[in-house]
């Protein structure tokens, strides 16, 4: 059984020491001098971002959702500015054999009303052929708008796994910004809070103090091979961790319809 907030505290391995409030607000200010730092380097590499060149593409390279064919421009809605994520695609894989990495990004734009009311449109592009990927998006309960751009060219097409920006100027259309890796993290507002937590992420590539628990193998860009953890869980219909062909992503399975998962705790075991 793991350690969970209902659980005795004294099990839980590697704590943190404890001081008084004074001690922990000296430390918290000092911390605090490298965190603003942190922001304003980010904020100057988003101002550097936004004053990058940008390549225009033909917007009218036709894209396949729920309407069939379609220009690439009608994903902008009539907005000026659209954000994709461009999502990967196993051919013939049963749903719980798709990118987990990719869903778990899926999972955490479900609703943009805000970037809407922004200005900015968004869409998940896959290069999975629509005839798989319409049952899949009904089967995750997925709101936001999914196309197949099977057998389309880069930027629109190409590689899988990345964002992607783009500004319209009337019909025009151009290509502004791209990243992939752990520049998708941002979309993922979980990985944030847990950075935030004492025991972070419990991926082994973290830099954690002597003793902290350790409760996944990921790899920057690789699935887990042994321990789950973070945005690789994967469990079974009765949420048993598991990278076995009846496991699906933890979230799968909270979807409208789905069969009740059991609690399952930060261990990804039964409680």
């Amino acid at each position: 059984m793991t350690t969970t907030p209902g659980n005795a505290s004294s099990h839980l391995p590697g704590k943190p020491p404890v001081v008084d409030r004074a001690t922990w607000q000296a430390a918290r200010e000092e911390l605090l001098v490298r965190e603003k730092a942190h922001t304003r380097e980010g904020d100057a590499i988003a101002a550097a971002r936004r004053r990058l060149p940008m390549v225009e593409l033909d917007g009218a390279v036709e894209v396949t959702g729920v309407d069939g064919p379609v220009p690439f421009l009608d994903l902008f809605q009539g907005r000026d500015e659209l954000v994709v994520y461009k999502h990967m695609w196993y051919d013939g894989a049963p749903h719980q054999g798709q990118c987990e990495g990719c869903t778990t990004t899926a999972w955490h734009v479900k609703d943009t009303v805000y970037l809407n009311a922004r200005g900015v449109s968004f869409a998940i592009l896959t290069s999975g052929p629509w005839d798989e990927v319409a049952p899949y998006v009904e089967f995750m309960g997925y709101t936001q708008p999914w196309y197949s751009v099977r057998g389309v060219e880069a930027p629109v097409g190409g590689e899988m796994g990345h964002i992607a920006c783009f500004l319209r100027d009337g019909d025009r259309v151009f290509l502004t910004y791209s990243t992939t890796g752990r520049g998708n993290e941002p979309v993922n507002g979980s990985l944030g809070l847990l950075d935030m937590t004492p025991y972070g992420r419990g991926e082994a590539w973290e830099d954690n103090p002597e003793g902290w628990p350790v409760i996944g193998d990921v790899r920057e860009g690789h699935p887990a091979e042994g321990r789950q953890a973070c945005w690789y869980w994967r469990s079974d219909a009765d949420g048993v961790a598991t990278w076995g062909p009846t496991s699906r992503p933890v979230p799968q399975w909270t979807r409208p319809g789905a069969t009740p998962v059991k609690t399952l705790g930060r261990h990804g075991h039964h409680h």
